[in-house]
């Protein structure tokens, strides 16, 4: 078995990615078989500069991620309920649920105003790839972007360039981070937005925002740093109003969250507090 990049390698192999850019071209409203890479073909490079228009317009708004995972709280009809209360939150944030693609179809048509993100797609085209996630499906599905590399589903730099290079413009890509170097990395890839996540606080009861407010704004800047363009979240152990308004003061423009909400004994009452300081 072959070792894992380090984190050195991931960005330069990110900077000769964005280097290599062809030209800007517009996208379609949806993906043809055409544009869609061939099954086991390599690593292409990816056209980051499509993106820029939709990155800068998400950098302006105040979002809140919902990942439902798998928690049996958001999973089936537990997840189109979620999802509906979730469309009935009064706020002026943006609130995304990121959803098991087993629900996608059923969460769209039970909260149709709802912005509703895949967990996970595959940079694959049509044909034989057995349990793997198209990201033209997800979209006929209702998707209307995707997280990717999460810390509980984590895949390779190659994997996240091809997928920002298959995705129409007009659809997010949220690309996660374990800390500021992969942060770094993945910003030169110019995702809508990268959300740094330490595995160790994932799912705990203390926010990353008190725990380690240094890998926040270390984060912030170091993305800054790379790309104006991409939008900074964070997430791990985000439960309450001040641990969002103290993500925006470390420099995020919002933040990525599950358990606050999905094991919550009033979701309604934990989303409405999550977007209280806001």
């Amino acid at each position: 078995m072959t070792s894992a990049p380090n984190t050195a390698d991931l960005f330069a192999i990110s900077l000769a990615v964005t280097i290599t850019a062809p030209e800007k071209r517009p996208f379609p409203a949806r993906l043809t078989q055409s544009m869609v890479p061939e099954a086991g073909a390599g690593t292409q490079a990816c056209r980051h500069g499509q993106r820029e228009l939709t990155a800068r317009r998400a950098v302006s708004d105040c979002i809140v991620v919902v990942n439902f995972k798998t928690y049996q709280a958001a999973h089936g009809a537990s997840a189109e309920e979620l999802a509906r209360v979730m469309s009935g939150i009064d706020t002026e944030a943006r609130l995304v649920a990121a959803v098991s693609a087993l629900d996608l179809s059923a969460v769209v048509a039970a909260a149709p105003d709802l912005e509703i993100w895949c967990q996970h797609l595959d940079p694959v085209g049509f044909g034989s790839n057995t349990g793997w996630l198209h990201p033209e499906t997800a979209i006929e599905r209702g998707a209307s972007g995707t997280l990717i590399n999460h810390a509980e589903h984590k895949v390779s730099i190659e994997h996240v360039a091809m997928l920002l290079d298959q995705v129409p413009e007009g659809f997010e890509v949220c690309a996660c981070a374990a800390d500021v170097d992969e942060a770094m990395a993945l910003a030169a890839l110019v995702p809508n937005y990268v959300a740094v996540e330490p595995p160790e606080l994932i799912g705990g009861e203390v926010s990353v925002t008190s725990a380690d407010p240094g890998i926040v704004s270390g984060t912030a800047a170091a993305v800054r740093e790379v790309s104006e363009e991409v939008g900074i979240l964070c997430g791990a152990g985000v439960k309450t109003g001040a641990d969002v308004a103290k993500a925006i003061e470390l420099g995020t423009i919002g933040v990525l969250l599950a358990s606050g909400v999905t094991k919550a004994a009033d979701p309604g009452a934990a989303l409405s507090g999550l977007t209280s300081e806001l």
